[in-house]
């Protein structure tokens, strides 16, 4: 099985090429905010405790994303891997994902990371906004937010995954989809070759 992990700042164009990734490769996109909506949605016991924490106004804690994605591993078949979004978001995760799939005789197979400069991420949140409607996402101050959130917790993993040589990157700043798309192909192309 490959296990391969998306990542990128805000913006970036993760979302827009997950699915031309999965589908290449016969990968299930596993995006955490669609399994915490599905557990929640199934009325399972992980879905209880996110569905109660989320209408607290809690963060749902790391053991309960990481019971989603272990479960998700374990249940879901006919894909030749797993393409992981939003997960891992720091060094704890990242090391609880390396437990899970050692448990299976597995391991990450590869990082792909997406990026963008922050004046970027700054011009396609905005514009995303004013095209979905999604005023919370207009405000420059929740735009800093996110990068400076993106910067300070997920960062630290490049260097993690760079020590392992996991680590592979390309730059998505051509003005189309369809360039950016290339290049990404391009990219996931080489890892698998």
């Amino acid at each position: 099985m490959k296990y391969y992990i998306l990542f990128g700042p805000p913006g970036a164009g993760k979302g827009t090429h997950a699915g031309a990734i999965s589908e290449k490769y016969n990968l299930k996109h596993l995006s955490t905010g669609e399994l915490l909506r599905n557990e929640i949605a199934a009325g399972t016991e992980l879905g209880k405790q996110a569905k109660d924490l989320i209408e607290a106004g809690s963060l749902v804690p790391d053991e309960v994303v990481e019971g989603m994605i272990e479960s998700a591993f374990e249940t879901i078949k006919g894909y030749d891997g797993f393409l992981l979004d939003g997960f891992p978001r720091t060094l704890a995760q990242a090391e609880a994902l390396d437990s899970i799939l050692l448990k299976k005789n597995e391991q990450v197979t590869a990082v792909i990371s997406i990026m963008i400069p922050d004046e970027l991420i700054r011009q396609r949140i905005a514009h995303r906004a004013q095209i979905e409607g999604r005023a919370d996402d207009a405000k420059e101050e929740t735009i800093n937010h996110r990068i400076s959130t993106y910067h300070a917790q997920t960062e630290p993993l490049i260097d993690f995954y760079k020590k392992v040589g996991k680590y592979h990157e390309v730059l998505a700043v051509a003005d189309t989809i369809e360039e950016n798309r290339a290049s990404v192909m391009k990219l996931v192309d080489s890892i698998n070759n």
